[in-house]
């Protein structure tokens, strides 16, 4: 038996210098990753529901107050989104107070809220058309948005209506 030595069958030896480019060529490709996906992370996501959990559970009581005040008045407010024949969202929202008759005297605001992008959010100009009718219209594309409806006097929200619709 011949005892062989490994080395000297080594065409080229694996050099301090060889070993240095390979790590830094490792963490090269690493770093270029992260690099591409961190820009993709903050180019395509622009949804949050909060600004700040913390502050938003700090209001969580005030809010439940609000829906308790909200189920007493017995408000029956609707609204619907139909194309018209410039391609724009027409909204029609309804206000009707429990007997029936058309609430007067709101501030009504109205926003078409992209579900998972908030900078695909669009506010709707709103005009009251009749007592308890309000109109207007946006530029949306079609797809899923939660149209989010807002009811006030005199600064105080009296009402407020998240309903997922989708729009064609």
């Amino acid at each position: 038996m011949i005892a062989r030595n490994i080395d000297a069958e080594r065409k080229s030896p694996l050099s301090g210098r060889t070993v240095l480019f390979c790590f830094i060529a490792f963490f090269g490709v690493v770093a270029a990753v992260n690099a591409v996906m961190i820009r993709a992370a903050t180019s395509t996501f622009g949804g949050r529901e909060t600004g700040s959990a913390y502050q938003a559970g700090l209001a969580f009581k005030s809010e439940v107050a609000a829906a308790h005040t909200q189920d007493a008045l017995h408000w029956r407010v609707s609204g619907k989104i139909l194309r018209d024949q410039e391609g724009q969202a027409q909204v029609e929202i309804t206000a009707l107070d429990q007997s029936g008759s058309a609430v007067s005297g709101l501030l009504l605001t109205a926003r078409l809220a992209h579900p998972a992008n908030a900078r695909r959010d669009h506010i709707v100009t709103i005009s009251q058309v009749a007592p308890g009718v309000f109109s207007g219209t946006t530029e949306a594309a079609s797809g899923q948005w939660d149209l989010i409806i807002d009811l006030s006097r005199s600064d105080q929200r009296l009402f407020r209506s998240k309903s997922r619709i989708i729009l064609r």
